[in-house]
Order: C-alpha cells, then sequence, then structure tokens
C-alpha cells in the first residue's frame, strides 16, 4: 500500500501500532506518509486518552507513560477536543452506534477530508460518511 492524502488514526489503529499487533505495518507505512509532509496524520486528544487509559488498566501506569512518551515522538497533529468538534461527536454518537472517541475519530476525517485508519469493526457503521483504511485484524 502507497498511502495518498491524510490520515486519522483512531485508538484501534494507534493501539495495533504501539503493540506491533497485526496491522501495525501499515499504520507505520500511514506514519511514514505523514513524516514525509507527503499529508497529514492526526489524532483526536480523545483518542489520545482512550488509549493511554486502556494501556494504564491493561499494563500499568508507566506502561502508559512510556506510550506517551512514544506518541509524543510521532509526526502525529493532536487535535483538541473544543466545543464545536465535541457538538459535532455528539451528532454522530446521536446518529451511529459508534463510541464516543470514534466519533471524535469521524469529525476529525470529515473536516480533515482525511481517511480513518481502524480495524475497528464499528467504523462499517459509519463508511458511507468517510473513506476507512482497513486494518487487517
Amino acid at each position: 500500500m502507497k498511502p495518498l492524502g491524510n490520515y486519522v488514526l483512531d485508538s484501534f489503529a494507534l493501539l495495533a501500532y504501539l503493540a506491533d499487533e497485526r496491522g501495525a505495518g501499515l499504520v507505520r507505512e500511514v506514519l511514514e506518509h505523514g513524516q514525509r509532509h507527503a499529508g497529514s496524520v492526526r489524532l483526536s486528544v480523545i483518542n489520545l486518552g482512550e488509549c493511554v487509559y486502556i494501556i494504564e488498566r491493561e499494563q500499568g501506569l508507566a506502561a502508559a507513560h512510556k506510550a506517551i512518551a512514544a506518541i509524543e515522538q510521532l509526526s502525529v497533529e493532536v487535535a483538541s477536543a473544543d466545543r464545536v468538534r465535541t457538538f459535532a461527536a455528539a451528532h454522530i454518537k446521536a446518529h451511529y452506534k459508534v463510541s464516543f472517541a470514534d466519533a471524535f475519530a469521524i469529525v476529525l476525517a470529515q473536516e480533515s477530508a482525511a481517511t480513518v485508519v481502524t480495524g475497528d469493526p464499528e467504523f462499517k457503521e459509519v463508511e458511507k460518511l468517510i473513506p476507512i483504511l482497513w486494518l487487517p485484524c
């Protein structure tokens, strides 16, 4: 796969990359694409928080801190959750069976004309709203 355009990582993609799970190679390609300034790679702060709490819950606080340090080294723009994005995510959540964190990734993709990178099956619900780069599960 040769990444083109802009991308939004969801929690599933970021966790797969950090744990070097299936799909990590594809996420790595997307990150390298962003590093070459060939397109943007963005992440909602809500999805970042979701990754951090999952890692802390499963592996402890030290692992969460290590993950934060690793993420900060990536060529990823972390987008805030301002009022406009929060209300747009609430609107998505009200109409689709996705998590609230996923709704932030969807909104960020819509405003960035970006493709969401994920393996989360919840995103099948919104394939008509945004392009999706599916990671192998």
